[in-house]
């Protein structure tokens, strides 16, 4: 379309300008908008508040395809989301701590052997595994402290989000057991993760870390793209927790977890060893990244990224007709 000369010379000069979301645009946005119109007349600079819009725009041009809450494309880093995921965690470590310490808890109320040693070392395992496959989506059902540190060891996980996922596994382990302490009472130490009998504290300390070295080194295998397996992680998590617990626990108690040992401990007042729950699971955390980096290399990796923060933002959003995205550019770390 023929455009006519005169005062459309400057209003081009204008739209140039303010152009708004060209290249050329932008580039003479950076000059002050210096310009010659066809009259020879300098165009004006622009508005105020429209130099702010061109960088915006010129900003979000170049972020489409990454990781950026300004295009809302990708959303691991959007904060909106983080009262879900605190939520899911919340509830996750609530039903596990709910399974764990109530199993030993309903035993020592009703005597006997009410809930069979195999079923309070089982229990908890499948819960996990059910965990992971409803909600992992939205928190990456860390749901362990242990778990959370090593995620941003390995580089999946950010650590500004570590202490938020950290207090609120404690606040559902608590929650659970005060829970469990209204409805059925305390027991003496049911419920709680204490060494065997004739175990010293420094015994347990090292036997939990061996158990959650195992644990943790299971949970990066299983969200690494290299073994490509998706929901399948929840039984390979399930089945390394129930067969620790099958051998481990007369040790130990099989805690691998400091939010399922302290939770129930500051609930109910027994505060026996409890450094060695704290200890021996973070520090096996740290060596299963080590072990990790051997076996894979450096993380960060897309598979892992998205096991490890969950999909929430980036695969799909919450509301009734949102499909998840096909996952790209999934790395072998």
């Amino acid at each position: 379309m023929a455009v006519r000369q005169g005062n459309s010379g400057a209003t081009r000069s204008r739209l140039g300008c303010a152009g708004a979301l060209t290249p050329a645009g932008t580039r003479l946005a950076r000059k002050g908008c210096s310009m010659t119109n066809q009259a020879g007349e300098r165009a004006s600079l622009p508005e105020p508040g429209q130099h702010e819009a061109i960088l915006r725009g010129e900003a979000a041009l170049r972020s489409i395809g990454q990781p950026n809450s300004v295009t809302r494309q990708f959303d691991f880093w959007d904060d909106s989301y983080e009262g879900r995921r605190l939520f899911s965690e919340l509830l996750g470590t609530f039903l596990l701590v709910l399974v764990a310490a109530g199993g030993g808890m309903v035993n020592a109320r009703f005597g006997g052997n009410a809930v069979p040693y195999t079923a309070r070392v089982v229990a908890p395992a499948l819960m996990v595994a059910a965990i992971i496959l409803f909600m992992g989506t939205v928190s990456g059902a860390h749901l362990n402290p242990a778990v959370s540190v090593a995620f941003a060891a390995r580089g999946d996980f950010p650590w500004k989000r570590v202490p938020a996922y950290v207090v609120t596994q404690f606040l559902g382990a608590a929650l659970a057991t005060l829970l469990l302490r209204a409805l059925i009472g305390k027991h003496g130490s049911a419920g709680l993760t204490l060494p065997g009998p004739g175990v010293s504290a420094g015994i347990a300390l090292v036997w939990e870390l061996v158990l959650t070295t195992g644990l943790v080194s299971v949970i990066l295998g299983t969200a690494s793209g290299a073994q490509q397996i998706g929901p399948l992680a929840a039984i390979g998590v399930g089945s390394y927790i129930a067969l620790a617990g099958l051998w481990g626990s007369p040790v130990s108690g099989a805690s691998m977890n400091p939010a399922r040992s302290l939770g129930p401990a500051l609930v109910l007042g027994n505060w026996s060893s409890w450094w060695a729950y704290l200890v021996g699971p973070l520090a096996g955390g740290v060596i299963a990244v080590g072990f990790a980096s051997v076996l894979r290399g450096r993380g960060g990796g897309s598979s892992g990224v998205a096991a490890a923060q969950g999909t929430l933002g980036a695969g799909w959003r919450p509301g009734a007709g949102r499909e998840p995205q096909p996952s790209k550019n999934i790395t072998s770390h």
